[in-house]
Parts: structure tokens; sequence; C-alpha cells
């Protein structure tokens, strides 16, 4: 919470925490228009921490310069940081992976134009094996894609967050029973105090 300036943080369960940012990410209009001034942060969950909201969406283009700061910082104090969008009514997906304070991959595909400015890195094993599948080049240039590749891999990307984020840690999505959990979860905000 330190490294990200989160603060005031109140415990609650996940169901409430679920409740919260579903909200935020519609806007509140009493103080919280645009759903970015506060997040869940989870307990520890198989050896993860996941900070959830519509904050740490690497594809927004009001943030991503900050969300990509934010992993780098992580990622140098703990060794991997990754930030995920997945839009669940087929909004698309999008994914960020730092590890030691660099950059590996960040890949947007939301149906935004705006989107292959943000791509950053090398395709990470999975988008090389889920192009594979699809009978794609595994190693592309999107300037020079034809437009029906490019269609064909704008659909597979558009559920692919999720995936990565399991393959690569731990999906909020993938969360069982079983899934190993050690200490509280939290609402925090993303904005500081006010001055009293």
């Amino acid at each position: 919470m330190e490294v990200l300036g989160l603060g005031r943080p109140y415990p609650v369960t996940f169901a409430e925490a679920a409740e919260i940012i579903d909200e935020d990410g519609h806007g509140d209009a009493e103080g919280n228009p645009d759903g970015m001034a506060r997040v869940y942060v989870s307990p520890e969950l198989d050896g993860w921490t996941l900070i959830i909201g519509p904050w740490c969406d690497p594809s927004d283009a009001g943030r991503s310069d900050d969300v990509l700061r934010l992993c780098l910082a992580l990622s140098t104090r703990y060794g991997q940081a990754q930030a995920y969008y997945y839009g669940a009514q087929g909004d698309g997906s999008a994914w960020l992976v730092t590890e030691n304070g660099t950059a590996l991959r960040r890949y947007c595909e939301t149906g935004v134009a705006e989107n292959a400015h943000l791509t950053l890195g090398a395709p990470l094993p999975l988008e090389r094996s889920h192009r594979a599948r699809l009978g794609l080049p595994t190693t592309w240039d999107e300037a020079t894609e034809s437009d029906e590749d490019e269609a064909e891999w704008k659909w597979e990307t558009f559920g692919l967050a999720p995936e990565i984020a399991a393959a690569l840690g731990v999906s909020p999505l993938t969360l069982t029973p079983d899934t190993p959990v050690t200490g509280r979860g939290l609402i925090a905000s993303t904005r500081p105090a006010p001055d009293l």
C-alpha cells in the first residue's frame, strides 16, 4: 500500500469488495464519478496480493503511464507485478507484465484504436501459443498484419487477460475455497486524505 500511495484502509470481505468495486466501476456520483477513488487490496492469495479496481487498468488512456510506473516500482521491490483489464461483457482485455523493474509486456485490445500505441515488449509465450493455434504468425507487426489476421487476433485477445493472469500468478476468476489465503482484504483510497 505504501508503494502505491494508498491510504485510509478498512477491512471488508471479498464479497463486499466485489460489490464496492463493481459499483465504483460504473461511477458513483458522490465523490467517485470516475470510479477511481478506491481499490480492493486482497489478502495474500497463493503468494500474490491482488489490487482490484478501475484505477489499476493498464489500458486506460489517463492512467496507463501511472499504472506502468507503479508496476515497475512494485516489481523492483517484490520481483514481479502485473496489471490487467478484463471487460466481462466483451469489452476486451489488457495485460501489463513487469519483472525486476522492467516492463516485459503490455498489450491492450479493448476496441480502441489507440491501444496499439500502448504495446510494449515481445509477445508472451501464451500469446504465441494462441496465435499458433489460430494458424497466425507467432511474431507479427501490428502495422503490417492483414485485416483478417488482425480481426481474428482481436477477437481472441478480448477474453485472454484472465487466462494470462492465471498462468503467470493468480486470477480472481479462478479462486476457489482451496486457494491458500493469508491476512485480510481491505478497501483503500487511491486519493490523499483531505486537509483538515
